[in-house]
């Protein structure tokens, strides 16, 4: 049941991409030939006007085709021969309707949960001795943190939810004091070192409570535009860490990896309701980093196409599409060749039951 959860995940995010691409490119008038879901071989086919709607047996991508994309063309609506906005709208959109996504998938997610939680803080960690006095072993209250405190950042990385806070507590080097900005009393303030009390077990930090606000329909959006700040955020360093040699090898992970976390997140869970959570934040969490990768400058993906545009808007003039075109192709051989690497892990890790030995 969880693959089958995870492949119709994986279907809605790849759709929803080629959708923003597909319902722009018919708003702008520009003829649409095909448009897939997956890839492969067709399972289905439709013809409907000038466009076919065809879905594929391997749920690892989609496109949708538009007349001239990659070669002159004499007909008026074709891709190249739209005006250049057109086409950056077009381009762009894909990742737009991924942004959209994870947006309301996150708005589902905050609806779920009792509170919507803050980065104010409410209290310090306690502990109580032996004849019941009670003192606080919080070192940031020590060190210069109070009650009320807005988090704003800790050393140079931005905080914009709970989910920052995790993320930076569980990779900080807790053997150092760190910068700190707050907002107190309205105004912002920069607190250096700080420490954070260590766990005993399971590394990370803990240190204070937050607050958390009622429901509403302002929070709810609130909190959701925080999380979906923080996660574009983390993709972000994520992206960095691979770009710049820091992530390990064993760590890159493609489609194959990606299904098993959301079924195991589907499947390993005590009840109905903690499964649902966990897909919903997957599925957000996948369709903001499809979104943030899509618009990278890389040729064969939209970003590389987008950068193109941008080329003509300085230029003045396209470049031709043969030479795009030969960008574009050892474009794909090379993502093609990540994702045959990235799969490659996966099903080691599948195999070793997720280690390397």
């Amino acid at each position: 049941m969880g693959i089958v959860i995870a492949i119709l995940v994986f279907g809605l995010i790849v759709t929803v991409h080629e959708f923003g691409h597909f319902i722009c490119a018919k708003l702008s008038g520009i003829k649409v030939i095909e448009f897939a879901i997956g890839m492969g071989p067709k399972i289905l086919q439709k013809k409907k006007g000038e466009t076919k709607y065809s879905l594929r047996l391997l749920p690892v991508g989609g496109y949708c085709a538009m007349e001239g994309e990659d070669s002159t063309n004499s007909d008026p609506r074709s891709f190249r021969n739209a005006k250049l906005w057109k086409r950056i709208i077009v381009l762009a959109a894909g990742a737009g309707m991924n942004f959209v996504l994870g947006f309301v998938m996150l708005i589902v997610l905050v609806s779920m949960m009792d509170a919507v939680p803050t980065t104010i803080i409410s209290d310090f960690c306690k502990a109580q001795s032996d004849n019941g006095e009670i003192s606080y072993i919080a070192e940031s209250y020590e060190t210069g943190l109070m009650r009320d405190d807005k988090i704003i950042s800790i050393d140079g990385t931005r905080v914009y939810s709970t989910l920052d806070l995790n993320y930076i507590f569980d990779t900080l080097d807790k053997s150092k004091g760190h910068r700190v900005i707050v907002k107190r009393n309205g105004s912002r303030k920069t607190i250096d070192d700080v420490v954070f009390h260590k766990k005993e077990e399971g590394g990370g930090a803990v240190d204070f409570g937050v607050i958390y606000k009622n429901k509403n329909p302002l929070t709810v959006i609130k909190g959701s535009g925080d999380i979906f700040m923080s996660m574009t955020h983390i993709v972000g360093l994520s992206l960095k860490q691979m770009f710049t040699g820091n992530m390990k090898k064993e760590d890159v992970s493609g489609p194959v990896g990606v299904v098993s976390v959301i079924s195991s997140s589907a499947e390993n869970t005590k009840s109905f309701i903690d499964a649902l959570y966990n897909v919903i934040y997957l599925t957000a969490l996948i369709s903001i980093n499809v979104g943030i990768f899509n618009l990278l400058p890389i040729p064969g993906l939209d970003g590389g196409r987008l950068l193109f545009c941008f080329i003509e808007l300085i230029r003045r003039k396209p470049v031709k599409p043969e030479h795009e075109g030969y960008v574009h192709l050892a474009g794909m051989v090379l993502l093609f060749g990540v994702m045959i690497f990235a799969t490659y892990n996966d099903i080691v890790k599948l195999i070793s039951g997720g280690s390397h030995g």
